[in-house]
């Protein structure tokens, strides 16, 4: 089995599903006690949003890349940025790494269009709805994103970094979020992309409007099937 090293802690909440995720994929493929083996470097979430609020994307690149190089001199053979908003410097991370880096943006879209979805409503923070990069990493894989209004732009943000991120579910919260994935289904929109790492908490992407695609559970399956591949399975 490879090990899968995790730069997590943005923030912890979702860095925990990760965890638990991929462990339990591990152990349901491979059975028993079966574990993943994992590196992790969990970073003080209130460091990044710093430097999120200052636009200095170029140092939290950096600090990204350290994090991503010590996780590979850890022994690390592949990389996750456990955050879809991060994803924003993933290109300078993963020029500061020796191994790969698992993309979430390539992922979920790799999901999408499995399923022969094209137009896929984005919910995430404002950073990811608003900034671009991901829309248009999304378009150059053949995907029109499309992001709610800028009012339901700012509720999905704030929802995010003042209760999920935070440990707080409100049902107030998960009500409101279902209102806009409706006016995007109406609208014209064929999916919705959980794309921040701490929605899953919120809403179940089997249970909505739309067909739901949780970014976390996707990346953290990429990682399952990289660290397990030429490994040993249980029989199905």
């Amino acid at each position: 089995m490879k090990t899968i090293g995790l730069i997590g802690g943005m923030s912890w909440e979702s860095t925990a599903v990760y965890y638990r995720h991929i462990n339990q994929e591990v152990r349901r493929l491979r059975g028993g006690l079966a574990s993943a083996d994992i590196a992790m470097r969990s970073l003080d979430f209130t460091e990044v949003v710093a430097l999120q609020k200052a636009g200095r994307w170029d140092l939290a690149g950096a600090m990204l890349g350290e994090a991503g190089a010590g996780l590979a001199r850890a022994g690390a053979d592949c990389i996750l940025i456990c955050t879809n908003t991060m994803h924003l410097v993933a290109e300078p991370v993963a020029s500061m790494v020796s191994v790969p880096l698992v993309d979430i943006i390539t992922e979920t879209a790799a999901a999408l269009k499995a399923d022969g979805r094209r137009r896929p409503l984005l919910l995430a923070t404002r950073y990811t709805m608003a900034h671009g990069f991901y829309a248009a990493r999304m378009k150059a894989l053949g995907l029109d994103v499309i992001v709610p209004e800028a009012d339901d732009r700012t509720l999905v943000h704030d929802v995010i970094f003042d209760q999920l991120c935070q440990g707080n579910v409100c049902d107030r919260s998960r009500d409101a979020y279902l209102s806009i994935i409706d006016k995007a289904r109406v609208a014209g929109a064929d999916s919705v992309i959980l794309g921040c790492t701490e929605i899953g908490m919120l809403l179940d992407p089997h249970a909505l409007a739309l067909p739901g695609y949780d970014s976390t559970t996707i990346h953290a399956d990429a990682a399952v099937r990289f660290a397990l591949s030429g490994a040993m399975v249980k029989a199905a």
